[in-house]
């Protein structure tokens, strides 16, 4: 989901997800010839059930960020900003799927089947019409709903 639209202050990881994105679709091109199908899963929020985020983990990384900061960074974001960010984070960290058996059954579709999917969305609603938004209306209006 994320290769598909960006997010404040997750730069680094939509990068990442973009960059499969791509990546997934040429081989997508290139292997077809030789009959091979490219599959890409792309899961909504489901950091709350892989356990890589616990509060305290995401307050030792914050903080470790704020120490290392150049003092001209520090001064032009400020802490505010800066710890609004950090509580955003935790927010999104702590909602979404705790169960991740829709993401584990779209991989293995996407290995199995005869025919599968060029894309798998195991999502909930809001984040399937998040991203529908996102990624079909005009940037000046999802960005309004969503961002701004």
């Amino acid at each position: 989901m994320m290769g598909r639209m960006g997010s404040p202050a997750r730069s680094p990881y939509c990068i990442t997800k973009f960059g499969v994105e791509a990546f997934s679709d040429c081989l997508r091109y290139e292997m077809q010839p030789q009959g091979v199908m490219v599959s890409i899963v792309e899961p909504g929020n489901f950091i709350a059930g892989t356990n890589l985020y616990s509060p305290e983990r995401i307050k030792a990384i914050a903080d470790k960020m704020w120490d290392e900061l150049p003092e001209i960074v520090r001064k032009d974001y400020g802490r505010k900003y800066f710890d609004e960010q950090v509580s955003k984070m935790e927010s999104y960290c702590n909602s979404g799927s705790r169960d991740t058996s829709p993401v584990i059954e779209s991989v293995a579709h996407a290995l199995t089947a005869t025919a599968p999917y060029t894309r798998y969305h195991p999502m909930d609603y809001y984040w399937w019409l998040r991203m529908q938004i996102m990624t079909h209306m005009p940037a000046a209006i999802a960005d309004r709903l969503y961002v701004y």
